[in-house]
């Protein structure tokens, strides 16, 4: 039998990855808050994010984040997209994209896909 706190962790896994295709495809048009997820998943904001950090020990945005840069990284590594165009599918500024992609890999997204590249 599932415990009631796996099974909330899959849902928002579950959610994230179809909400992150979703906006990428341009069906949603823009990324929702985690509070907001909470609420699609039926549980309160702070219930998720005590859920999640008990489960996994990471809070619920480092999950969407990594997720979001996962998605980033099949485009730059797999499509002509500029890398501002790929910004905008993912509904960020080029400059804040690119800062975001760096603080999280270390690397700018035209470092990733050249190394990706080679």
């Amino acid at each position: 039998m599932m415990k009631r706190s796996e099974e909330i962790t899959g849902q928002y896994f579950t959610f994230l990855k179809k909400h992150i295709q979703d906006v990428i495809s341009g069906t949603v048009p823009e990324f929702m808050e985690v509070n907001e997820i909470a609420g699609e998943l039926a549980v309160s904001h702070k219930h998720l994010t005590d859920t999640i950090k008990k489960e996994t020990g990471q809070h619920p945005c480092y999950f969407y984040d990594q997720e979001i840069i996962r998605e980033a990284k099949l485009f730059l590594a797999n499509s002509d997209r500029s890398v501002a165009e790929i910004a905008r599918l993912f509904t960020y500024d080029p400059s804040n994209f690119s800062k975001f992609f760096k603080k999280m890999t270390g690397l700018t997204p035209g470092e990733f896909r050249s190394n990706s590249q080679q």
